[in-house]
C-alpha cells in the first residue's frame, strides 16, 4: 500500500520538474523534460528490481535529476575538471533539495539519509539499489538524448559509450542492447562495444 508521505513526496518532486522551462516531445505532446525523464527512470526501476522497489529507491529515481536546469553546464568553464565539479554539485544539490521535500512530508532522517546515499550514487557496482538507479539513468539517457548528443560530441560519442556501459550492470546493458535505436545509434553502440 502506498503511504501518505511517499504520494505527497512523490507529487511535489513532480511539481517542481513540472516547472522544468525545456521541453521535450513524447508521444507529440511536448512536456517538461525533466518530469518526463523522472517518469521513465521510475518506469526502469519498475523493470530492473526484482519483486516491488523500495519506496527510498522510487523516490531516488523520480528526484535524481529534480530542478537540474536550474544549475546549467554552462554556468560552468568548458574544462574536464569543471565538468566533473558541475557534476558533483548537482547530485549535491539534487539530494539536498529531495532531503527538503522529505522532510516537509513526514520522512525521518534514517529514510533521508538512505535517499541521499542513492541519489549521491554511492557504493555504485556495490549497493543493488544504487546500480539500479545508474543503469535506469543510463537507459533514459540512451532513449531520449543519445542522438542528439551523438551529434553534438561526435567526436567524444564512442568513448561517452564506452564509459556508459561500463556503468551498468549486465542486465542494464541488455535492456539497453534491446532499445529501438535508430541505425546510426546502434553503429556507435557497436563500435564503442568492440574497441
Amino acid at each position: 500500500m502506498t503511504s501518505f508521505m511517499f504520494a505527497s513526496a512523490m507529487a511535489q518532486i513532480d511539481a517542481a520538474n513540472q516547472a522544468d522551462p525545456h521541453l521535450i516531445v513524447i508521444n507529440g505532446q511536448s512536456r517538461p523534460t525533466e518530469l518526463v525523464h523522472a517518469e521513465q527512470r521510475t518506469a526502469w526501476i519498475h523493470r530492473l528490481v526484482e519483486g516491488e522497489p523500495s519506496e527510498a529507491l522510487l523516490i531516488a529515481a523520480r528526484a535524481q535529476h529534480v530542478r537540474r536546469w536550474e544549475m546549467p553546464r554552462e554556468s560552468y568553464p568548458r574544462t574536464r575538471e569543471a565538468y566533473l565539479q558541475w557534476r558533483e554539485d548537482l547530485k549535491k544539490f539534487h539530494a539536498a533539495t529531495t532531503a527538503e521535500i522529505l522532510q516537509a512530508v513526514g520522512y525521518d532522517e534514517a529514510f533521508i539519509k538512505r535517499v541521499e546515499s542513492l541519489i549521491l550514487k554511492r557504493r555504485l557496482k556495490l549497493d543493488a539499489e544504487v546500480q539500479a538507479l545508474e543503469d535506469a539513468l543510463c537507459l533514459v539517457f540512451l532513449e531520449t538524448q543519445f542522438a542528439d548528443f551523438a551529434k553534438q560530441e561526435a567526436d567524444k560519442i564512442v568513448g561517452i559509450v564506452q564509459k556508459t556501459w561500463r556503468k551498468m550492470s549486465a542486465k542494464g546493458q541488455q535492456f539497453a542492447l534491446e532499445l529501438p535505436l535508430s541505425d546510426d545509434a546502434k553503429a556507435v553502440i557497436g563500435q564503442a562495444l568492440k574497441t
